[in-house]
C-alpha cells in the first residue's frame, strides 16, 4: 500500500494516476487493515462463525505503530484472544529484537541500488522487485542448511 502525498502548496501535486498506481494499491495502514492482515494471517475464512477458534495458536510479534496499538485494536484483543491469536509487543526503540530490521536494511541498502524514484508507483515497483529476490535468497539459504 501507498499514500500518496497531500500537499497545501498552490500548485497540486500528483494524483493516484500520476504515481503510476492502482486503485487497490493507495490506501492507509490503519488498525482496520492491520487487524484483517492477522485474521487473514490466521486463516480465518470470510463467512467465520461467531467464535471461530485456530487449531493451533498463531503469536505475532509487532512493534509500537500506531495501527498496532489503537483503542480499537485494543478492543479487540479479546476477539484475538479467543480465537488463538496473541500479539507480543517489542519494547519501543528496540530495532535490534526485530528479526525483520536486518532484512529491510539488506533490501534499502542492496537490493535498492537507485535512491530516488519519479513516482510511487517507480518506487513500489523497485520495492516489489527487491523483496522477491530477498525472499528467494532467504529460502535458498533456508534450504541449503536443511
Amino acid at each position: 500500500m501507498a499514500s500518496v502525498p497531500q500537499s497545501k502548496a498552490k500548485c497540486p501535486r500528483k494524483t493516484r494516476a500520476d504515481h503510476e498506481l492502482e486503485e487497490e494499491e493507495v490506501g492507509v495502514l490503519d488498525s482496520e487493515f492491520f487487524l484483517a492482515f492477522i485474521w487473514q494471517t490466521a486463516g480465518r475464512p470470510a463467512a467465520a462463525p461467531s467464535g471461530w477458534r485456530r487449531e493451533c495458536p498463531l503469536t505475532v510479534v509487532v512493534d509500537n505503530y500506531q495501527a498496532h496499538k489503537s483503542e480499537w485494536l485494543k478492543a479487540e484483543l479479546p476477539l484475538l484472544a479467543a480465537a488463538g491469536i496473541t500479539l507480543i509487543y517489542l519494547p519501543a526503540y528496540c530495532p535490534e529484537l526485530s528479526r525483520i530490521e536486518p532484512i529491510w536494511h539488506d533490501v534499502k541498502y542492496h537490493g535498492l541500488p537507485q535512491r530516488s524514484y519519479p513516482t510511487l508507483g517507480k518506487l513500489k515497483q523497485a520495492v516489489d522487485t527487491a523483496l522477491v529476490a530477498k525472499r528467494g535468497e532467504l529460502r535458498a539459504r533456508h534450504e541449503s542448511a536443511q
